[in-house]
């Protein structure tokens, strides 16, 4: 199962339905690790240092900095990005499958966009 973290701006919603629908999810906010107001190459490195996919709605930075941290040769755990206006459940229905059926491994240096 993925460690996720999610992003300052990620809705809450998505957030207490993923953890209602997946027991031993380990999913950490970034307020959880104190990370409230950090910017965006600071929350990719904690993802990387914890091995954790992060899943955010910041489509205007977060996408540029995490191919940054690719061609600087450093690790990126993996980027779920949630489109704007994506209906909650299907959001918390593919990020249930995702987190279920792929290995962080699978995950370094991509950006993937839900819903798919």
């Amino acid at each position: 199962m993925l460690r996720l973290l999610a992003d300052e701006n990620l809705n809450a919603h998505i957030v207490r339905g993923l953890r209602r629908r997946l027991d031993g999810l380990d999913l950490a906010t970034v307020q959880s690790l104190g990370l409230a107001g950090a910017d965006d190459p600071a929350v990719l490195q904690v993802a990387a240092e914890q091995g954790r996919v992060l899943v955010t709605q910041d489509v205007q930075t977060m996408t540029r900095f995490a191919f940054e941290r690719v061609d600087a040769g450093l690790s990126m755990p993996g980027v779920i990005e949630i489109v704007a206006g994506a209906a909650l459940g299907v959001v918390i229905d593919e990020l249930a499958i995702l987190v279920e059926a792929s290995e962080v491994a699978e995950w370094e240096g991509q950006v993937v966009y839900v819903p798919l």
